[in-house]
């Protein structure tokens, strides 16, 4: 496998984002799914892929504690490209046992409480998500955070047996910007405010001008341990 992806690496390395991301759909039909978190970066691949005539599984996940105005986006986004975003759910036995054993407002408490009511209200329902996928497009950037300087452009995870590709993972926060406001795709209003990176309302804060763009993610953790655990690896 690792063969098959350092030429698939090496095929696409000057490649154009939407090309790739055509290559993709058309030789894993059906098999290929993107994750959106409605972030600015997943909007842009979200208007790629609405370009493409094939279909293409995509979907996000619904903590629970997510904020409005990624709700009102993610309706907007549905409506503006005629495309159906599946929603993904955690397990309600699962939260409700985390919420009575550690409380409501656990991940504040301890790195372990965050990473479990990650797992839980995320990683549980992605590994529904990609059941008989074998391609996951992501939108991430290496200039996102220290823990993603090190991702490819195209990588097999071996937690979840796919084929990840990160079409942009090379691109910078201008150039995300540039191709949002060339095609008018719509963004998160909380961007405006502050927001560059937006997760769940609780574990996500307005930053300073000078921050790391993730550095509102967590911001009570060291850097070397602000991930979900999606892209935990890095």
């Amino acid at each position: 496998m690792q063969d098959k992806i350092a030429g698939l690496n090496l095929k696409f390395r000057e490649v154009p984002a939407e090309e790739m991301l055509k290559w993709f759909v058309a030789n894993f039909k059906g098999t290929t799914s993107f994750s959106t978190s409605l972030g600015s970066e997943d909007q842009v691949i979200t208007h790629m892929l609405a370009m493409i005539p094939e279909p293409v599984k995509v979907f996000t996940l619904d903590t629970g504690r997510l904020f409005q105005e990624t709700y009102d986006l993610l309706d907007i986004t549905q409506k503006k490209y005629d495309l159906r975003i599946d929603v993904y759910f955690p397990d309600h036995p699962r939260v409700e046992e985390m919420v009575r054993t550690k409380g409501i407002n656990l991940f504040y408490d301890s790195i372990e409480n965050r990473r479990l009511c990650c797992h839980i209200r995320k990683i549980e329902p992605l590994k529904r998500a990609l059941e008989g996928m074998d391609v996951w497009i992501t939108g991430m950037r290496k200039g996102q955070s220290v823990t993603r300087s090190r991702a490819s452009l195209i990588e097999w995870d071996s937690d979840y047996k796919v084929i990840k590709v990160n079409p942009l993972i090379d691109w910078t926060h201008d150039m995300v910007w540039q191709y949002i406001q060339e095609h008018k795709i719509p963004v998160n209003e909380l961007h405006a405010k502050g927001y560059p990176s937006i997760g769940c309302l609780p574990c996500t804060r307005a930053i300073r001008p000078g921050e790391d763009v993730r550095s509102g993610r967590w911001w009570w953790e060291l850097p070397e341990f602000k991930e979900c655990g999606l892209h935990n690896k890095h």
